[in-house]
C-alpha cells in the first residue's frame, strides 16, 4: 500500500477535506483534518486526519481513537485502535480519524460510547465499540480483500499479550512472570516455523492484526522497563514481527515509543 507523510506545517491549512496525490498505478489518497483544532481541543477532541488508499468511493469510516500524550494531534498508544485502523489499512478503506484526549473526555463521547472507551468506530450509522466487535463487523460488511483467519487458528498466541503484562507487572524477578512468557513466545516460534510465516499462512490474516500491535506494545515496554528482549533463539519469532512491523498499514498506525512507554507507566508503577 502506498502511503503519504504528513508534516505538521500542512495542519495549518484551513481546510475539511483536501485531495493530496494520486500516486503512480496506485490507489486515491483522501487527507481530512479539523478546520478549528482550538475549539476541538476544547472539547476534548484532538484534530484528527485520515490518509489512506480507497479502494471505492465509500465515505470515509468515522473512528474516535485515543489521541497522543506525548506529541499534540498525533495517535495514541491504544493497540486495539491500531488493531481497528490496520484492518482499516489492509482492506484500503477511507476513514476519518477523531482523536481524544481521555484525560480529558468529552460528553459526547459517553453517548457514542456509554464506557467512554475508544476505539469507537461508525458503521451503519451506528457506533460500534470493542476492537473484536468492531473488526468483525468491517470484515463482514467489506469482505473484500479477505482477513478472516481460519477458526482453527483464531486463537494461535492469544495468550502472549497476558503473559507479558503478568511479567511487566512483575516486582519479583523469580515468580515466574518472565517464563511464561518465554514459553508462550517459544510456542508461537515453533507453530510460524512450521506453519507462516503468518498465523494463516503465506497471507496476513485477522489474527496477525490483532497480535501485532500487541507484539509491539511488549517490544517498547520491556525493552524500557525491563531491559528485555525477545530471545535471539526464537527466529521465527523475530521475522514474524520485523515483517509486521514494516509494512506500510503498520507503520502508519503505530503509536510512537514516547506513547508506548508512558502509556503502560502507571502497570508499572501501580
Amino acid at each position: 500500500m502506498s502511503t503519504v507523510k504528513i508534516t505538521p506545517s500542512a495542519i495549518s491549512l484551513p481546510v475539511t477535506i483536501k485531495q493530496l496525490a494520486y500516486l503512480h498505478r496506485g490507489p486515491r489518497i483522501r487527507t481530512h483534518f479539523a478546520a478549528n483544532p482550538t475549539r476541538l481541543r476544547a472539547h476534548g477532541l484532538r484534530r484528527g486526519m485520515v490518509v489512506t488508499a480507497m479502494s471505492s468511493a465509500s465515505d470515509p469510516v468515522e473512528v474516535c481513537a485515543k489521541a497522543s500524550i506525548t506529541i499534540p494531534d498525533r495517535l495514541g498508544d491504544c493497540p486495539f485502535t491500531q488493531r481497528v485502523l490496520l484492518t482499516l489499512e489492509e482492506k484500503h478503506l477511507p476513514y476519518d480519524l477523531k482523536l481524544v484526549d481521555l484525560s480529558n473526555k468529552p460528553e459526547w463521547l459517553f453517548k457514542i460510547s456509554p464506557e467512554g472507551k475508544v476505539p469507537v468506530v461508525k458503521i451503519d450509522e451506528k457506533w460500534v465499540p470493542d476492537s473484536d466487535v468492531i473488526t468483525q463487523a468491517l470484515e463482514e460488511k467489506f469482505p473484500d480483500p479477505s482477513l478472516k483467519t481460519p477458526p482453527e487458528k483464531a486463537s494461535v498466541g492469544s495468550k502472549i499479550f497476558a503473559k507479558f503484562i503478568g511479567f511487566l507487572k512483575s516486582k519479583d524477578p523469580a515468580d515466574g512472570t518472565e517464563q511464561a512468557l518465554v514459553e508462550e513466545l517459544t510456542a508461537f516460534n515453533d507453530y510460524l516455523k512450521e506453519n507462516g510465516p503468518f498465523i494463516s499462512g503465506n497471507e496476513v490474516s485477522a489474527a496477525d492484526l490483532s497480535l501485532g500491535p500487541k507484539l509491539y506494545h511488549m517490544e517498547i515496554a520491556l525493552g524500557h522497563y525491563k531491559k528485555w528482549s525477545v530471545p535471539d533463539s526464537l527466529i521465527y519469532l523475530k521475522s514474524y514481527m520485523k515483517d509486521i512491523f514494516s509494512r506500510d498499514s503498520f507503520v502508519k498506525t503505530r503509536a510512537v515509543t514516547e506513547d508506548v512507554i508512558e502509556g503502560w507507566r502507571p502497570k508499572v508503577e501501580g
